[in-house]
C-alpha cells in the first residue's frame, strides 16, 4: 500500500468518525501518575509554562486537555505505596476534578512487567483455584473500596503488561529487580501462569480477574494489557491463548515505547514503529471484535538537547493523530505513562528538572 492509499484511507476514516463540530467522539487522553502522591509527600512542586504553581492534576486537565488519569495498584508493598488507600485517595482527587479513573491491577507487591510477574509473598505456596481465589478476592475488596466511597472506574486492567502471563517469579536482587546472565536471561522460580509452560492458568487468571471486577462493576471495561504494540505476532500468541482457555475481555490495552523498542536494535526506527502499532490497533480490533487503547507511552526528555525533546512531541503528536484519524475508531485512547516526573531516575516522562511541562506535552494539545 503506497502512502497516497494511506492518506486516503485516513481521510475517509476521519470523515467517519467526526461529528457535526469536527471533533472525534469520545477520545481519551490521560496520564499514569502512579509516583505522584510519593512525590508530593517529598515537596514536589509543579509548575506551568508560566512559572505559576499548580496542582499537577489540574495541570494535566486544564493544560493538556486530559480527561482521564491511570493509577497502579500493588498487594501488599513495602511502605503502602500504590497500595489500596492510596488508590482511594487520588482517585478522590480525580472524581473531583471530573476525570475518568482506570485501575491498572498489577497482581504482585512490586513491578509485575513482561520480564517478571511476581507472585505476591502471601500467595506464595496456594495452588492454582487458591491462587485464583486470591487474585478474585483482592479485586474484589480494591474495587468495592472504591465502590463504598462512590468511586466508579470507567477501565480496569486485570493485569499489567501480562505478554509473558501472569503471577510468575524470577529470581530477584534485595531490592526486587530480575537478576540476569551474561545473555540477558532469567531464571524462573514459580511459572504458575506463564504463558509458555501454563496457557490455562494464565487463562485462568484472566477470567478470574474479569469476573471479580463484573462482580462489582458491571459496566467497568475490563482490559487486557501487553507491552510492545508494534508486534503483532505477541498480541495473537497471547489473545488467542487466552481466548482458547476460557479468558475473557473487553478491550486490549497497548504500550508503544520508540524509544525502548530501539535500544538495543539500531534497525529499527520510531516512525515504523508507529506505523506498525497503528496497523495492529486495526488488526486486533477486527480479529478480536473490541477496541483498542494506548494505555501507556513516553519520550525522551534531555534538558541540554532541545531537538530530542521536539522530536518527542512530534512522534507524540502522531500517535495522538492518527490513533483518531487511522484506526477505524477502535483506539479509544492514548494514556502518557508518569509525565510528571522530572528527568534523572526516569528518562520518558515529559517535565523538566524544575517541575514545568516540557514541549513534549504539546503533542496532547488539539490546535483550534
Amino acid at each position: 500500500m503506497n502512502i497516497r492509499t494511506i492518506i486516503a484511507a485516513c481521510l475517509f476514516l476521519q470523515t467517519m468518525l467526526m461529528g457535526a463540530q469536527g471533533t472525534y467522539k469520545d477520545f481519551v487522553k490521560g496520564a499514569d501518575v502512579g509516583f505522584l502522591t510519593d512525590q508530593e509527600a517529598r515537596g514536589q512542586k509543579f509548575y506551568d509554562i508560566k512559572g505559576v504553581e499548580r496542582d499537577c492534576l489540574e495541570l494535566l486537565k486544564n493544560d493538556y486537555q486530559m480527561s482521564a488519569i491511570r493509577m497502579r495498584v500493588w498487594v501488599n508493598p513495602r511502605g503502602g505505596s500504590c497500595d489500596k488507600n492510596e488508590l482511594l485517595a487520588m482517585a478522590k482527587r480525580v472524581k473531583a476534578l471530573g476525570m475518568d479513573l482506570m485501575v491498572d491491577f498489577h497482581y504482585s507487591d512490586w513491578w509485575a512487567d513482561p520480564a517478571k510477574q511476581p507472585i505476591p509473598k502471601a500467595w506464595l505456596g496456594h495452588s492454582f483455584e487458591e491462587m485464583k481465589q486470591d487474585l478474585r478476592n483482592h479485586t474484589v475488596e480494591v474495587l468495592s473500596l472504591l465502590r463504598d466511597n462512590g468511586i466508579k472506574p470507567r477501565w480496569v486492567q486485570v493485569g499489567n503488561e501480562t505478554t509473558n502471563g501472569m503471577l510468575w517469579s524470577v529470581k530477584t536482587d534485595e531490592r526486587g529487580w530480575e537478576i540476569k546472565d551474561s545473555l540477558g536471561n532469567t531464571t524462573i522460580t514459580h511459572s504458575m501462569g506463564h504463558i509458555k509452560t501454563e496457557p490455562k492458568q494464565y487463562a485462568g487468571f484472566i477470567r478470574a480477574g474479569y469476573d471479580a471486577v463484573k462482580e462489582v462493576f458491571p459496566d467497568a471495561i475490563v482490559i487486557v494489557h501487553l507491552d510492545r504494540g508494534h508486534r503483532q505476532d505477541i498480541y495473537d500468541r497471547n489473545l488467542d491463548t487466552v481466548l482458547k482457555y476460557g479468558g475473557k475481555f473487553d478491550m486490549v490495552g497497548m504500550s508503544l515505547y520508540p524509544y525502548w523498542a530501539m535500544d538495543g536494535h539500531p534497525e529499527l526506527k520510531a516512525d515504523d514503529i508507529i506505523t506498525d502499532c497503528m496497523a495492529n490497533i486495526r488488526h486486533v480490533s477486527e480479529k478480536y471484535g473490541c477496541d483498542v487503547m494506548i494505555v501507556e507511552t513516553g519520550y525522551e526528555v534531555d534538558e541540554g538537547h532541545p531537538e530530542v525533546m521536539e522530536e518527542g512531541r512530534r512522534q507524540l503528536t502522531r500517535v495522538i493523530r492518527e490513533a483518531q484519524e487511522c484506526t477505524g475508531g477502535h483506539c479509544r485512547g492514548v494514556f502518557y505513562w508518569e509525565p510528571q516526573c522530572k528527568p534523572g531516575g526516569y528518562k520518558l516522562g515529559a517535565f523538566d528538572s524544575k517541575g514545568a511541562p516540557t514541549v513534549i506535552m504539546d503533542g496532547f494539545i488539539e490546535k483550534k
